[in-house]
This record gives C-alpha cells, sequence and structure tokens, in this order.
C-alpha cells in the first residue's frame, strides 16, 4: 500500500463509527430465526448423509458440512453480543450446537476479545494470530491441514481430559491453560482460571463429558452404528478444514509482533464482499466483513452488509476501507502463497 492510501487511516475508525451508529443493536428475531434454521438443516443432512447411501448420502454430507459450519460460527457473535440484547441465545447455542459438536463456547468466550485488544493484536499475546505471510510454505500448508484432526482434538479434550482433570488438579491447571481455547498461537495459554470454576464453564464442559461418553458407549452396544459416527467425525473434520482455509485469509498476516494501532489491525484483515457470491458458504454469520469488524467488533452480524454499502457510498474509490478487499478465496490463498518468504 502506498503512503498516500494510508493517509486516511487514522480518521477510519470514527468515519465507520459515525456511518453506522444505528446499526449497532443486534434483532434477536433474526439470530434466533437463523440459528434454529440452520440447526434443522444441520440435523436433517446429517440424518441424510448416515441413513442414505450413494449420492443422497454424499449430499447429505456437504450440505452438513455447510450448515454445521454456519452454525458453530455463531460461536463468534456470542463473543461479541451481550447477553441482555440476545435474550437465552448464548444458552441456546450450546444446547443446539456447541454441546452436542462438542464446540462449547467456553473454547472462544474469555478468548477472542484478547484477538481485538490494541496491545496484543499480531503480538506473541495475541491467541488468534500467527505470522502465516511469513512462514515457510510448507508450515503454511501445515497449518491448513491440521485442522482435520479437529475431531479428535474435541473427543480427547472432552471424553478424555475433562474427567481426568477433575481428578487431577495439576493437569486440571494445564487443560485450562493449554487445551481449551480456539487459538491458532500455539504458545497461547489461557490465564482465566476462575472462569474455568463457575458455572457456565463447568456446565458445558460436564455436558460435553456426557455427551460424548453416551456416544462411545451407544457405539460400543452397538446401539448407534459406527458408520454413522465415523461419517459425522468425518462432516466435523471437513468443517474444521473449511474453516481453516477461511481463517487463513481472514488476515494478511504479515505484522513481526510489534504492536499495531486500532486502524492497523484494519489494515491486517480482509473483507470479501459482493459481488462475489461464495463467501455466504466459506465465511458465513458476517465473516466476509473481517475487515470491516475489526474496526466494529460490536457490529452485529446482520448489519455488516448494510454497513459496508454506506462505508463504500461514502468514501472515493481509492480510500484505504478499500485497500483490504479480495475477489473471493482462491485469489486470497493465492496471494498468501505467493507472498516472498
Amino acid at each position: 500500500m502506498t503512503a498516500e492510501a494510508l493517509a486516511p487511516a487514522p480518521s477510519l475508525a470514527r468515519l465507520a463509527n459515525d456511518l453506522t451508529r444505528d446499526l449497532m443493536r443486534p434483532n434477536p428475531g433474526i439470530y434466533w430465526l437463523d440459528l434454529v434454521a440452520t440447526a434443522a438443516v444441520t440435523y436433517l443432512s446429517l440424518w441424510v448423509a448416515v441413513t442414505a447411501q450413494g449420492a443422497w448420502a454424499f449430499a447429505g454430507a456437504a450440505v452438513c458440512v455447510l450448515a454445521l459450519y454456519r452454525a458453530v460460527s455463531f460461536i463468534h457473535e456470542l463473543t461479541h453480543q451481550r447477553r441482555d440484547e440476545l435474550p437465552g441465545f448464548h444458552l441456546g447455542w450450546n444446547v443446539l450446537v456447541g454441546a452436542p459438536f462438542l464446540t462449547p463456547s467456553l473454547l472462544y468466550e474469555g478468548v477472542h476479545m484478547l484477538h481485538h485488544a490494541k496491545d496484543r493484536y499480531g503480538t506473541v499475546k495475541d491467541p488468534e494470530y500467527m505470522p502465516l505471510a511469513r512462514l515457510p510454505l510448507k508450515s503454511l500448508l501445515g497449518f491448513v491441514f491440521v485442522a482435520l484432526l479437529a475431531p479428535v482434538g474435541v473427543i480427547l479434550r472432552f471424553a478424555v481430559l475433562a474427567p481426568a482433570s477433575f481428578l487431577i488438579p495439576r493437569l486440571r491447571r494445564w487443560v485450562v491453560a493449554k487445551t481449551s481455547a480456539m487459538t491458532i498461537n500455539t504458545a497461547f495459554a489461557r490465564e482465566d482460571f476462575e472462569r474455568a470454576g463457575k458455572a457456565p464453564w463447568l456446565a458445558q464442559e460436564i455436558a460435553c463429558w456426557l455427551w460424548s461418553w453416551t456416544v462411545i458407549g451407544l457405539t460400543a452396544a452397538g446401539a448407534v452404528p459406527l458408520r454413522a459416527v465415523l461419517i459425522a467425525v468425518g462432516i466435523y473434520a471437513v468443517f474444521a478444514f473449511v474453516n481453516q482455509l477461511r481463517t487463513a485469509v481472514a488476515h494478511y498476516w504479515e505484522n513481526d509482533g510489534a504492536k499495531m494501532s486500532f486502524e492497523g489491525q484494519f489494515l491486517d484483515s480482509v473483507n470479501v464482499p459482493p459481488p462475489a457470491l461464495l463467501p455466504f458458504l466459506w465465511a458465513p454469520v458476517g465473516l466476509r466483513y473481517h475487515g470491516l469488524h475489526h474496526l466494529l467488533p460490536r457490529m452485529p452480524y446482520h448489519n455488516l452488509g448494510k454497513a459496508h454499502a454506506r462505508l463504500v457510498a461514502h468514501v472515493p474509490q481509492g480510500h484505504v476501507y478499500r485497500q483490504v478487499e479480495q475477489p473471493e478465496l482462491v485469489p486470497a490463498l493465492a496471494r498468501l502463497v505467493r507472498k516472498p518468504r
């Protein structure tokens, strides 16, 4: 980016807030309708995938991957929207999605907001940042493909480590610090041990533990076909892989570990706005506007498109706000891969 393009950046956050102040309140009806519909599609398509044969089974699995991805993506909204503005939504999400798929909100709440902290973003203290643009290509490929092991990770976390950690205090501290957060920075360790002893965390963790043992027990007893479990595990793995691809293009990942300004966080982030259509699938629940999200973290996902349209209509074509746009997933990935290393 040129110095001229960067010049307007100091006023960008203020401009975004001024133009979109009336869009900051979430609409509970939209959240609930979207969640319930998405969860219904997830379970119906999973049923098709495990009961049908041939093309129908494949189609059901493909739909389930995308529906599950959208359903789980609401975990991002849980960290940014206040409970009093979305009554019951946090509990509802954990019941419908978080616990059944061993991805409770405890893995994200208390962690993700650190990614937005001005004194942490892009540094070694950021749980969701790695300088991917500076990594060797083989390390970048490893970052993407390790996501396929996600179902193994969540099963180990809740079926094995959760009950074991309740019995072994020293193990408990390690489990909370190193295995209880959705991060990409492997050096990150949680420090909010007090949160792990409170009712919301314990309820989620125990629910996931008991559910995982129930499924394992029913499968061992033959009440649940092993084929069904393996298909569900495969769907979870593919969903996690797609999410990892999206993560790889959510930022430009060029920071060297130095602290960055609020606007600097935006400049290191990516928007994939219309007319691109596929981000509706691979960057759901507003994730296509990741750059804008870093300007307006509290903006509800259903208003990000409106906010983007207002900013685009207000600023000239060469404005810094337009400089973080990418046309689609593949071009964005290609840009990351082609970065000099």
